[in-house]
Formats: C-alpha cells, sequence, structure tokens
C-alpha cells in the first residue's frame, strides 16, 4: 500500500460525553515537524518585490481592451511596470493621510489595477479589504462599516452602487479611487459627502508627485480581512496574516518539488474567479512568487471560451459548477458526432482509462487516443492547459474521471477555506487513485477528524469519519471584531470547519458532508442535506436540486431546477411541446424527476426517510440575483426557505392531505 500522509499522533475515545478523536495526520514532507520558513520569504510583500527585482522584464498582468466592442489581444505589463504604479500607488495612499494599519476596500471585477492596488497596501503595511463584485450595497454596506474602510478602490460601474442612497455608511468614506475614471456627475456626488475622489491615472500623478518611503509589514502583521459571504446572516471577516500568505506560498513550493512538472516563469493563468476569494488570490500570489503570468478575463463569464482561445492559459482553476459546464460542452459536442466516430471515443476513453487505472501516468496511458480524439477537448481549453484545478466544494467522479481522461492534462482536487487561507489538502496531480478526494494534508496543515454523534460519524471506525479539524501554519487568526464565533470555531489550537471527512489508511481525505445542513424529521431521524443532494444530483434531468425537510414534517420535499437540454429530450420523445417554462408546469414532467430521484435512492441505498416524497420544479437555476446562492454557488438554506415558502407548505398540503 502506498502511504501519501503520516500518522503523526493516535486518536482518542470521548469521554464524560466528549467527543472521540481521530489521529493527526501530516503531509509526508512534514512528519518529523514543519519545514522551516524560506530565509527572505516571510510576507506578501516579500514574495512580490522579489520577483520584481529576479524577473522585471517578465509579463506579469494581462487584459483585454475593446475595439469596437470586440475584445481584442491581451495587453501585457511587466513585474517592474507593475511595480512602479504600486509605488505611485501606496505615494498617493499615504500622502493623503492612510497610515499602517488602515483598512483599504477594493471594489470590483478582477483587473490589472485590482492586484496593483492589493500590492500598494502589502508595501505600506495596509490592510486590504477585498468586496465582492457580486454583492450587493447591504454587504458592501457592512463591510465598509464594520471593517472600517476608508479608502476604497472601485470598478468604474460600481461606483454608483457605493454612492448609492442604500449604501449608507460609504458616505463615511475619506477616499474613492476609480479603477478608470470617474464622471463628473460621480464627482460632484462624492464631493457632496465629503468624499475625495480620484480617477486612476489621476492618483497614479499624486504618487509620482508625492513619493513616500516604503513600509513593509512584519510577518504577524494583518495582510486581509476577507470576507466570506455566508449562507445566513452578516459576512464574517476572516483575519488572514503576512505569516499566513507566506506560508502558503512556501508550502506550495515544497509540494510541487516533488513532481517532475515544474512551474515555469512562461506558465500562464487566466483569472476569472472572484479575486475576493480565496481560491483566485492565492492562485495569483503564487504565480507572481515565481514570476509567471496573469491573464484577467474580460468581465463576462459567458465568454470564457473566448478568452481561453486568446490567452492559451497553462493553469486553470475553478470551482465545480464550471468544470460541469466545461464536461457539458464536450458531451454535447459528442453528440453531434456520427455513431461510428462517437463509439471510436468511448472505445480509446476506456482504453485509455483502464491503462492509467492499472499505474499509468496520463501522457504515457494512450498517447494515440490523445492524438485520434483528446486533443480536440485540450483546443477547447486553448490547447495549452497541463494543470486544472478544482476546489470550493466536491467534484463529482464523473466529471472528474471524464476531464483526467480527455483533457490531457493534470485534473486534481484540493480543499480549504479562507480561514485556512485557501488551501488544507490537495491530491497529486496524476495519481488516479485519489479520484473523488481532495487528497493529502498541506505541508503546514495538521488534520484530524473528530465525532459527530448525532449524524453516527466516528473518526476511530474503520473509514474513519467525522468532523474535518485543521492546525497549522495557514489557519487564521480569528474572526475580525467577533471572538464569541472565534472560540467558538478554534477549539485547543484547532479549527472546526464543519465539514465531514473520511480518511482512508494511506492518509487521503474525502468530503462526504456537511456538519451544519442537518436537521431532525418529526420522528426524530437526522438527515444530512448536502449530502442527500449530492446523491439526488447525478440524475441527467437534475440541474441543480434544493432537499428540504423539517421537525415537524416527517418526510422530505425538494425543489428541482431541470437540466434544459434534457427536460426538451424527454418532451421530444414523449410528444409534448412548449417553451421550457411551460415544460416545468407538467405534472408527468414532475412525476419524471420524482421516479429519476427514486432510481437514485435506490441505487444508493438511501434509508426510507432519506426518499423525496415530492418536488416543486423551477425553470430558473438557483442564482445569487435572487440571493439564493453565495457568490461561490453554496445555498442560502434559510433564503431558499424564504423564497420557496409558498409551493413548500402548498406540496405539503398536498401530500399530507392538510395534515403534518
Amino acid at each position: 500500500m502506498v502511504v501519501f500522509a503520516v500518522q503523526v499522533e493516535s486518536g482518542k475515545e470521548g469521554r464524560n460525553g466528549q467527543p472521540s478523536i481521530g489521529p493527526i495526520y501530516r503531509n509526508l514532507l512534514s512528519k518529523d515537524g514543519f519545514p522551516p520558513p524560506e530565509p527572505g520569504l516571510s510576507t506578501s510583500w516579500d514574495a512580490f518585490s522579489a520577483s520584481m527585482k529576479k524577473y522585471p522584464g517578465n509579463r506579469m498582468l494581462g487584459w483585454r481592451e475593446f475595439i469596437d466592442g470586440k475584445a481584442g489581444p491581451y495587453l501585457w505589463k511587466t513585474y517592474k511596470e507593475v511595480y512602479e504604479e504600486v509605488l505611485q500607488i501606496g505615494s498617493a495612499l499615504r500622502a493623503l493621510g492612510a497610515e499602517p494599519g488602515a483598512r483599504v476596500g477594493i471594489y470590483g471585477s478582477n483587473c490589472p489595477q485590482w492586484i496593483v492596488a492589493m500590492e500598494a497596501c502589502n508595501g505600506h503595511s495596509l490592510i486590504c479589504v477585498p468586496l465582492y463584485d457580486t454583492l450587493g450595497p447591504g454587504a458592501v454596506d457592512f463591510i465598509v462599516q464594520h471593517a472600517e474602510i476608508e479608502f476604497v478602490f472601485v470598478q468604474d460601474k460600481k461606483v454608483k452602487e457605493l454612492l448609492s442612497s442604500s449604501c449608507v455608511v460609504a458616505k463615511k468614506l475619506k477616499l474613492i479611487v476609480s479603477f478608470t475614471s470617474l464622471t463628473k456627475e460621480q464627482k460632484d456626488e462624492a464631493a457632496h459627502f465629503g468624499i475625495k475622489s480620484f480617477s486612476w491615472n489621476d492618483f497614479l500623478q499624486m504618487g509620482k508627485e508625492n513619493p513616500a518611503e516604503l513600509s513593509p509589514p512584519e510577518p504577524l502583521n494583518i495582510c486581509t480581512i476577507m470576507y466570506t459571504s455566508g449562507t445566513s446572516g452578516d459576512p464574517k471577516g476572516v483575519v488572514l496574516t503576512h505569516e499566513n500568505h507566506a506560508t502558503y506560498i512556501r508550502g506550495v513550493d515544497l509540494y510541487m518539488a516533488q513532481f517532475q512538472d515544474k512551474m515555469t516563469v512562461d506558465d500562464v493563468y487566466l483569472s476569472f474567479l472572484p479575486l475576493a476569494h480565496i481560491l483566485d488570490r492565492m492562485v495569483e500570489e503564487y504565480f507572481f512568487h515565481k514570476g509567471a503570468s496573469v491573464g484577467f478575463y474580460q468581465g463576462d463569464v459567458n465568454a470564457l471560451r473566448d478568452d481561453l482561445m486568446e490567452l492559451k492559459p497553462t493553469f486553470f482553476a475553478g470551482v465545480p459548477r464550471v468544470f460541469e459546464r466545461v464536461h457539458e460542452g464536450i458531451l454535447k459536442a459528442l453528440e453531434d458526432l456520427n455513431p461510428r466516430r462517437r463509439k471510436i471515443f468511448d472505445i480509446l476513453y476506456n482504453y485509455k482509462l483502464s491503462w492509467m487505472k492499472s499505474g499509468h501516468k496520463h501522457r504515457r496511458a494512450s498517447p494515440l487516443a490523445d492524438l485520434l480524439a483528446f486533443r480536440k477537448v485540450k483546443a477547447r481549453l486553448g490547447g495549452r492547459v497541463r494543470l486544472m484545478i478544482s476546489g470550493g466544494a466536491p467534484l463529482s467522479n464523473g466529471v472528474e474521471e471524464f476531464l483526467r481522461v480527455t483533457s490531457c492534462a493534470f485534473v486534481a482536487q484540493g480543499y480549504g477555506m479562507t480561514e485556512t487561507c485557501g488551501l488544507t489538502s490537495l491530491c497529486f496531480p496524476d495519481e488516479i487513485s485519489m479520484l473523488g478526494t481532495v487528497g493529502v494534508p498541506s505541508v503546514y496543515t495538521e488534520i484530524r477528524l473528530e465525532e459527530v454523534q448525532e449524524m453516527g460519524y466516528n473518526p476511530l471506525a474503520d473509514p474513519p469519519r467525522g468532523e474535518i479539524c485543521v492546525r497549522g501554519k495557514t489557519v487564521f487568526s480569528g474572526y475580525h471584531k467577533n471572538p464569541e464565533l472565534t472560540n467558538e470555531v478554534i477549539i485547543d489550537g484547532w479549527f472546526h470547519t464543519g465539514d465531514i471527512g473520511e480518511m482512508s489508511h494511506d492518509g487521503v481525505l474525502k468530503i462526504i458532508d456537511r456538519k451544519k445542513n442537518i436537521f431532525k424529521l418529526s420522528q426524530g431521524e437526522y438527515v444530512a442535506a448536502e449530502y442527500l443532494e449530492k446523491i439526488y444530483g447525478f440524475p441527467p434531468i437534475v440541474e441543480d436540486i434544493w432537499v428540504y425537510g423539517d421537525s415537524f414534517r416527517s418526510m422530505l420535499v425538494a425543489v428541482v431546477a431541470p437540466h434544459e437540454g434534457t427536460t426538451k429530450k424527454w418532451a421530444e420523445l414523449n410528444g409534448y411541446t412548449g417553451s421550457f417554462s411551460e415544460l416545468c408546469l407538467l405534472n408527468q414532467l414532475r412525476d419524471y424527476v420524482l421516479l429519476e430521484l427514486k432510481s437514485a435512492a435506490e441505487k444508493n441505498k438511501l434509508r426510507g426517510f432519506e426518499y423525496i416524497r415530492g418536488v416543486v420544479l423551477d425553470p430558473q437555476p438557483f442564482d445569487a440575483e435572487r440571493d439564493l446562492v453565495t457568490p461561490t454557488m453554496k445555498k442560502k438554506r434559510a433564503q431558499m426557505l424564504k423564497h420557496y415558502q409558498v409551493e413548500i407548505d402548498k406540496l405539503y398540503r398536498n401530500l399530507t392531505g392538510g395534515k403534518k
């Protein structure tokens, strides 16, 4: 048996009502303790400034300008050019009263100005506070007040939201700097509230005219307060230090050194996940450390394929929904092939997969299959992608396997949270046995599982299962202005993630459930909603599903967003016509969806009380516009109940004859 992670301490049975705890696991690179830090790399500023000295002429940040309404080729700024802008922006901030420790907000989509503002904060010990560009004025208002933000860099189209009547606290800002320019009306409105406002170029000029000495941070200084959107309540401000960031970078360096394929200065990353989210932020910080290039998408996710073809990235990171869409696009293209070519594709797929499962690396499993069939899949991703990382939520086994076989690239899942600086565990890039898992503990992380009695998860059973607890150098220091919540999740130095994991005998972690998303039915049975949603999400007719039940009911119901393409095929085969919305009103489609859910339940041997007894069909996918999901597509269960309450109540009445 191959051992991927080492056990460094045994587990213990719970006593006096305390939960049992499992063994502590570490990365093999940390079996004798965490490796020492790299000299000269103790802050985010160290990472960037060292790269500027080492790679001044390398392309750092790329973007596309629009010509006659169409995105043109990528334009680039070098590390030296970016560094000069960082010095000027930092000097301008200091000239207008920003002292070390001040909070600086960044509000808008990914772009070069976002990174320049972030690095200017790093160079002057200012605290960068990102704002999700998909958050409404209410959340922005809360964060500006909660973090005590005085200075904000903002995308031009977000200026209106920031100065709107609903964003009351924003009026207390001292300074607004637009990523591009400001209209006269916007300047006048800002001046009305006593806010100084600048276009990007004017702010750069101010910095040139008022140069200031750098004030580099210390390792334990706060680097960023990153607000997680949360599935309920106000956002939580996760406090991350410069040591957290520098340790993450060092850990990835040590991890990557194990493999034959190395990252080089020629690597290119397409930035489209929100920079206000930890995954994209930390990927980019690592790229800057290595002197590599980051190209930003044009701002429209629907035009992402055009950006891929233009940029031709070598590295691609996304959340599961992104890879599901890639998968769906490839399957749709396969459907257009004639039956003979489709049969050949399937034969080559199974042939290559069998060799990969027997231990061959993906490049050597079947070069002929790659040449004949899979190079076209690679071409859909720009033609140069060699590594894809999925994070944010578990990726389905089917999609992961398909991409491992057909993309001609390394495909790996990772696991982490804002609270762990984005990286808790990561798969080996070419190890098919890790399919469906999130890999081994990262270099500066320890992991153990803790018993969850009400859900039946025991870390001392076989296999060990329980709540994932994390300790290490990349774990956050606490929630900003919320010591109660900090003490609730950090106990004896261990951060309790709320995720349920299963640990294999060789130290590989799999995410199987979520602790918080459980509820009790009227007969006393506990139901794990996310676990069921994963199972019920497999039928092709299901685009997305929300499972609901409560302690006053004896049965589960669900809201299903049907898959449009599969629904239309079903309608065509069964003689039904109409728009997608009209089809979703059909009782026959509802019955078919219920039948498919029942089949999934039987296949996965679910217990009787876990069966879905009734469904509501919604032709609209769950979206952030209706406040049903977070920007990272996690379901806001309280909001979903509020939104679908009328339909849910009616469904229960129909199922129970008016009785609970």
